[in-house]
């Protein structure tokens, strides 16, 4: 019988596996004895991988907890949308998509993720330094939606609103480290489509 071409070979689940587990591990001893106090021999003692292992799937301390892998998932989301929609409906619609079924689990790593960004100085800098490319990696498929160039002031603009309210999200789950991010997120988005109204 073939093999389902949608489902991930061994060789991609073993990665995902090890990525996981280095993870995981990392978020344990940042959890029990803190961020700063951790060390990458540490986590690579824990998750039982070699120096190399680990440096292939986590080039520096901070991409624990920065690097994921939602912004290329919600670009792919965003452009499957249907062409007649408006961008920021889109986007909302990618939004629920990318969020709506996230396991327990997954809810989890990402609450325990952004509590660590949103406390630990290095990684909320770090972090407001990405969301520039953030903005500029949204501003494509906005701009292939309306016909317009990435680079144009009004695109950029939106893109620009989005990652700005984006933030809201961040400052919301600060106040309500157990809110639905999915929620949330339908919930800015809903917001901007109406028009920022207050």
């Amino acid at each position: 019988m073939p093999s389902d071409p949608a489902k991930p070979g061994l060789r991609e689940r073993k990665k995902a596996q090890t990525r996981a587990t280095i993870l995981d591990c990392a978020l344990r001893l940042f959890g029990e004895q803190g961020y700063e106090a951790t060390t990458i021999e540490q986590i690579i003692d824990a998750a039982a991988v070699s120096e190399s292992t680990f440096y292939r799937y986590f080039p520096t301390k901070e991409d624990l907890v920065l690097q994921d892998e939602y912004d290329p998932r919600i670009i792919a989301a965003l452009r499957a949308q249907p062409a007649d929609l408006p961008p920021i409906t889109a986007l909302r619609r990618a939004f629920g998509v990318v969020f709506g079924d996230l396991s327990g689990e997954q809810r989890a790593e990402l609450r325990e993720r952004t509590g660590l960004i949103l406390t630990v100085p290095a990684l909320r800098a770090t972090m407001l330094d990405q969301l520039l490319g953030t903005m500029q990696q949204l501003a494509v498929p906005l701009a292939e939606r309306a016909g317009r160039d990435p680079h144009d002031f009004a695109v950029r603009t939106v893109a620009g609103a989005i990652v700005g309210a984006l933030t809201a999200v961040l400052a919301e789950l600060a106040d309500d480290p157990q809110a639905d991010i999915a929620v949330l997120l339908d919930r800015v988005v809903e917001q901007l489509e109406s028009g920022l109204s207050l």
